[in-house]
């Protein structure tokens, strides 16, 4: 089996800077965890207005409340096997604050098309979205986000667009320093500018399964996906339960 990535990207999966390849070929398969480090030099914020949707989101480790630079960061790109049986890699990032440490989780599946990735956001993935992939020119990767959705047990309903968090992340290795460059930008239909950040950090690679999953790191509850229940998806994967709650 292959990283999610390289099955979404392709023959383009090739075109992406050797570092971002190394990457993003974390899974099950090649056994390896990625543990960035690094600084963000600017977390912003768009108009007043969208505060108290960051507030919301942030209660379930989705958006950032904070805006700051120079703000000591982590990311955990972790693979396991989740409670549904699919591969899973977690995305959770960890900012730093002076006195107030915050974190925006997610964690990806491939979706049962084979054709994007599904990134499940937050403690109790009751949101979904699809990522589209693209190896670009200069060998960054861009992520675009999808519709949003709320998924709870047998409730499936894309959200208003007034809602919609529309996520561009752009991700790239800068030859000159030796580390990774990362640029996300999320925008609202109504709203406009919502949050982002950019900045810097460095890699390291263990193996997944001595390293395995740290407690906290996995999210509260996880959902399936609607397509894996309606039988679209693998004709033999076992039935799943409409929901499921992984221990902390």
């Amino acid at each position: 089996m292959t990283s999610m990535f390289r099955t979404v990207l392709g023959a383009d999966f090739e075109r992406l800077h050797p570092q971002l390849r190394r990457r993003f070929a974390v899974g099950l398969d090649s056994n390896e965890a990625c543990l960035g480090t690094g600084v963000m030099d600017r977390i912003w914020h768009g108009r007043r207005i969208v505060r108290p949707f960051l507030a919301l989101g942030a209660s379930r480790n989705i958006l950032l409340p904070r805006t700051g630079a120079d703000i000591p960061f982590t990311i955990e790109n972790v693979p396991y096997r989740d409670t549904f049986g699919r591969e899973t890699v977690s995305f959770v990032r960890t900012f730093a604050f002076p006195g107030d440490t915050r974190r925006f989780d997610a964690q990806m599946v491939l979706d049962p098309r084979g054709d994007r990735v599904l990134d499940y956001l937050g403690t109790h993935q009751h949101l979904a979205s699809d990522l589209h992939l693209s190896a670009e020119p200069d060998g960054s990767l861009l992520i675009r986000s999808g519709d949003l959705r709320f998924r709870e047990a047998r409730v499936d309903l894309r959200l208003p667009e007034v809602l919609h968090g529309r996520a561009e992340v752009r991700e790239s290795f800068d030859d000159t320093i030796g580390r990774f460059r990362i640029d996300v930008r999320v925008t609202n239909p109504v709203l406009g500018p919502v949050f982002g950040y950019q900045g810097t950090f460095t890699a390291r690679y263990v193996a997944a399964d001595t390293h395995g999953v740290r407690p906290g790191l996995r999210p509260v509850r996880e959902e399936a996906d609607r397509r894996i229940r309606s039988g679209h998806a693998q004709a033999d994967r076992p039935a799943a339960p409409e929901s499921a709650r992984v221990a902390r």
